[in-house]
């Protein structure tokens, strides 16, 4: 995560998630990990990327996006300052989701390959086209709901 300074009358500073990193630092949460002219990197802590065999879609336009990326939710811990990391998906609906909650901070980061690799995995394990299948009404219920005076 970045916290960067701003001259702002009403903040004095904004949070975006820089990077997703593939392994685990051996430090704690909320460690800096570097800080120049206004600007700090923290480490925000470790998460899981949940898939869902349901969701194979969504995950494959992602990755044929040609730059893949991940979305990245962090919310205010009771009012103050802090920040919790609370979700980290790879779903694009799932993230744009994410947006409209508007109390959050949201973000997305490129995707790393090895992730990348990973969630192509799954997608190749699980997914099965669906076919979109139109459904026609059926003109009983459709009598019903007006009623018999109306044909």
């Amino acid at each position: 995560m970045r916290r960067r300074a701003v001259d702002n009358p009403w903040v004095d500073h904004v949070w975006a998630p820089v990077m997703l990193l593939e392994q685990v630092p051996e430090t704690a949460p909320w460690s800096t990990l570097a800080s120049e002219d206004g600007t700090t990197l923290y480490y925000a802590g470790s998460a899981n990327i949940d898939l869902f065999s349901a969701e194979t879609a969504n995950y494959r336009d992602n990755l044929m996006d040609g730059e893949p990326r991940v979305w990245v939710a962090l919310r205010q811990q009771g009012g103050g300052a802090e920040l919790e990391l609370t979700k980290v998906t790879a779903d694009p609906t799932e993230g744009e989701a994410l947006f409209e909650s508007g109390t959050e901070v949201i973000g997305t980061v490129p995707m790393p390959p090895e992730i990348a690799a990973w969630i192509a995995a799954f997608v190749d394990a699980f997914h099965v086209e669906r076919v979109f299948q139109k459904r026609k009404r059926d003109r009983a219920n459709l009598d019903r709901r007006r009623g018999p005076d109306r044909a």
